[in-house]
């Protein structure tokens, strides 16, 4: 039980480092390397299309990341 735990955590830290990587980032071009986004951090932007789900996908997977690495915990008490 205890390998199967770790394997899909493997597994779940593989994806979630991939869909990190795929998904745009706030600032686009000189002025968000400059100020660092800032200006963005506060406002309110809807994410759309691809991005959306490869929002909710990023969410899905930290919390089972979340949920296997307390499972794991919980297996070696």
């Amino acid at each position: 039980m205890h390998t199967l735990l770790v394997t899909l955590l493997i597994i779940d830290a593989i994806f979630l480092i991939a869909l990190v990587l795929l998904q745009s980032g706030k600032s686009a071009g000189l002025s968000g390397a400059i100020s660092g986004g800032a200006e963005q951090l506060f406002g309110k932007q809807k994410v759309r299309g691809i991005d959306l789900v490869l929002h909710r996908i990023t969410i899905v997977l930290a919390v089972l990341f979340f949920l296997l690495a307390m499972g794991i915990a919980y297996y070696d008490l």
